[in-house]
C-alpha cells in the first residue's frame, strides 16, 4: 500500500484536533475536514487553536467533488456518529482506511454496516486532552492503540496508518489482540468516566483517593463480568493498570465525561454504563453498579439548565 497522503477528519473535538495540529507539521499532506456548511462557519469564524495556534484548516462539505480519502480520522461523539456517516460517506472509498476514536466497543461494527468498509479498530490512551469552546489544550498527546483484530502480522494497511504516525512523531502502539485492548480501553472508560462526573473529580482526585480509585474498581468489575461470556478474557490485575495511567495525567485536567457535565453536553453514557447494563441483560449478569451510574448520569442531563 503507498504512503497515506489524502488525509480527511470527521470530528474536531479535543482528539481530532490535537491530532490534526500534529499531522499538519507534516510535509505534503493533504488535510481536509469534514463538515456541514454551519460548523465550517464556526470553525472559519472562531477557529480552532490548539495549545495556543490557531489551526489552518481546509473543509470539504458532503456535497464537495473530491477524490476518496487515503485515511478518514473520525472523532465525533458516539450520538453524532449517524450524522457523521452521513457526511464521510462521498469521500470513502473502497480503498479508504478509516480510524474511529470513538470511545465504546461498537462503533468499528456501525461504520462498517453503513459504509461497507472495515475501519481499523482503534482507541487513544494516556491524553489529557480538554476543550473549551474552539479552543484545545493537551499537556500529555496521548497514545492511538489500533490494527485489525488480531496483528499477529502486520497487515498493509496497518503498516500504512504506522508509517505515517511515525512521520507525525505521534505516539502509537499495535497489540496482538486488538479485540482485547479495546474492551480494556472500554473498562477503563466505564469506570472512570461516570463516577468522575458525578464526583466532579479531576484526574488528581483518582491519583491520591483510594476512594474514588475503589469506585473505579467496582464499576470494572462488573465489565469482567459481561465480558467472559463475550470470549474476552480481562481480570482485576487489567483494572489495576489504569492507576498509572492517571499518575501520569496532569491532576487538575478531567474526563470527557466531567467536562461534557460542566458544558451542559450530552455525555455517552449509554454506551458506557448503559453498554454494561444491556450485556448483563443478554447473559443474565447483575449490574447494580453501573445502573446507578446510568441512572445518575441521565439524572444530570435530564436537569441541565
Amino acid at each position: 500500500m503507498n504512503s497515506l497522503q489524502r488525509i480527511h477528519f470527521c470530528g474536531l473535538g479535543a482528539l481530532g484536533g490535537m491530532y490534526a495540529a500534529r499531522l499538519a507539521t507534516v510535509p505534503g499532506l493533504e488535510l481536509s475536514v469534514i463538515a456541514d456548511p454551519g460548523r465550517i462557519r464556526r470553525y472559519e469564524g472562531d477557529g480552532v487553536v490548539v495549545n495556543g495556534d490557531r489551526l489552518h484548516l481546509s473543509f470539504l462539505r458532503p456535497g464537495d467533488a473530491a477524490p476518496p480519502a487515503d485515511l478518514v480520522i473520525v472523532g465525533v461523539k458516539w450520538h453524532q456518529l449517524p450524522e457523521a456517516i452521513g457526511q464521510l460517506r462521498p469521500f470513502v472509498g473502497p480503498d479508504t482506511i478509516v480510524l474511529s476514536l470513538l470511545n465504546g466497543i461498537e462503533s468499528e461494527n456501525v461504520i462498517a454496516a453503513e459504509l461497507g468498509v472495515q475501519p481499523l479498530y482503534s482507541f487513544v490512551v494516556e491524553t489529557d486532552a480538554g476543550r473549551k469552546g474552539q479552543c484545545i489544550e493537551y499537556r500529555t498527546l496521548g497514545t492511538i492503540v489500533f490494527g485489525e483484530a488480531r496483528n499477529d502480522a502486520i497487515s498493509p494497511r496497518v503498516a500504512a496508518v504506522r508509517e505515517l504516525l511515525e512521520r507525525a512523531g505521534i505516539p502509537h502502539r499495535i497489540p496482538v489482540d486488538m479485540l482485547r485492548d479495546l474492551w480494556w480501553k472500554f473498562m477503563l472508560n466505564v469506570g472512570v468516566n461516570p463516577t468522575s462526573a458525578i464526583m466532579k473529580a479531576p484526574y488528581g482526585v483518582f491519583q491520591s483517593g483510594e476512594a474514588a480509585r475503589e469506585c473505579v474498581r467496582m464499576a470494572c468489575r462488573e465489565v469482567l463480568a459481561v465480558a467472559a461470556p463475550e470470549g474476552i478474557d480481562l481480570g482485576e490485575a487489567d483494572i489495576e493498570a489504569f492507576f498509572p495511567i492517571f499518575n501520569r495525567l496532569s491532576p487538575e485536567k478531567k474526563t470527557s465525561m466531567l467536562q461534557d457535565v460542566e458544558a451542559g453536553r450530552k455525555t455517552e453514557i449509554e454506551i458506557f454504563a448503559g453498554t454494561v447494563v444491556a450485556l448483563g441483560r443478554r447473559h443474565g449478569i447483575a449490574t447494580p453498579v453501573n445502573t446507578m451510574l446510568l441512572n445518575m448520569i441521565t439524572t444530570i442531563e435530564n436537569n441541565y439548565r
